[in-house]
């Protein structure tokens, strides 16, 4: 089976940028693109050149550089479909269902709105990887800027629903801060006490925090989390939904 090589390093202040690269098709993705010179850096460190880039949505700190890569590389950029006029460049448009071939690799596409209202995320089911832009965080999701709780419980739920090996890539280094706020919700969650220790040395160490999984995320994100007695309990709200139980935890977390 072909193996997909992924290379994640950091932009801006707290982004992540992520090259993919097929190497028996010498292909090579950018995962949205943040800042041109650290995306034209990585593909210096690793010898490879540019031919796509996947964006999740539009916002500036994940499509800056689109047009001055595809202006050296000619690069396809591919983009939500409900986004398409917001995202500088776009080839290509996605949306639920679609699937995008990246050389050897199948690239599933799923709507994730919450975040913005068109946001996308990627699964590769051979290579085990989903990349989902600003909708998850490791112990935490995206601000809900252009959607309300159900909607990003209906986006969290579809990521959730992939095989818990997966490994999740995502656009921020939020992970310490999601991880404080994800104690206050859940303080007698082992799993989460056992992470938030890990989390601490690696940041301690200046190294990143991802990738997750979604099988990790399950066990310990808050937001992922609504059906857990303790939360449940500590939030004062048994016997209601999934959607209004992670509504009230983004609502909390926002004013923390």
């Amino acid at each position: 089976m072909a193996e997909l090589d992924i290379y994640q390093f950091p932009c801006l202040s707290d982004n992540f940028g992520v090259l993919i690269h097929d190497p028996v098709n010498n292909l090579t993705a950018s995962i949205d693109a943040p800042e041109t010179a650290a995306v034209k850096k990585a593909l210096s460190d690793k010898g490879w050149q540019l031919t796509h880039i996947l964006t999740t949505h539009y916002h500036a700190d994940h499509t800056d550089g689109n047009l001055d890569l595809k202006s050296e590389f000619n690069c396809t950029i591919v983009g939500p479909n409900a986004e398409g006029d917001k995202v500088p460049g776009i080839d290509v448009r996605v949306a639920d269902g679609d699937s995008y071939q990246f050389g050897a690799f199948e690239a599933k596409v799923f709507d994730t709105p919450g975040h913005t209202a068109g946001h996308i995320s990627y699964w590769l089911p051979e290579a085990e990887v989903a990349f989902v832009g600003d909708t998850l965080f490791a112990l935490g999701c995206g601000r809900l800027f252009e959607g309300d709780a159900q909607t990003m419980w209906s986006s969290l739920s579809k990521l959730r629903a992939l095989p818990a090996s997966t490994q999740v890539y995502c656009g921020h280094e939020y992970t310490l801060s999601n991880a404080e706020f994800a104690l206050t919700i859940e303080p007698g969650n082992t799993a989460l006490q056992n992470r938030v220790e890990e989390i601490r040395q690696l940041r301690n160490a200046d190294k990143p925090t991802l990738p997750t999984t979604i099988g990790l995320e399950c066990e310990t994100n808050p937001f992922l989390r609504p059906q857990s007695p303790e939360i449940q309990e500590r939030l004062g709200m048994q016997g209601k939904s999934d959607a209004e139980i992670f509504g009230e935890i983004r609502q909390r977390k926002d004013n923390a």
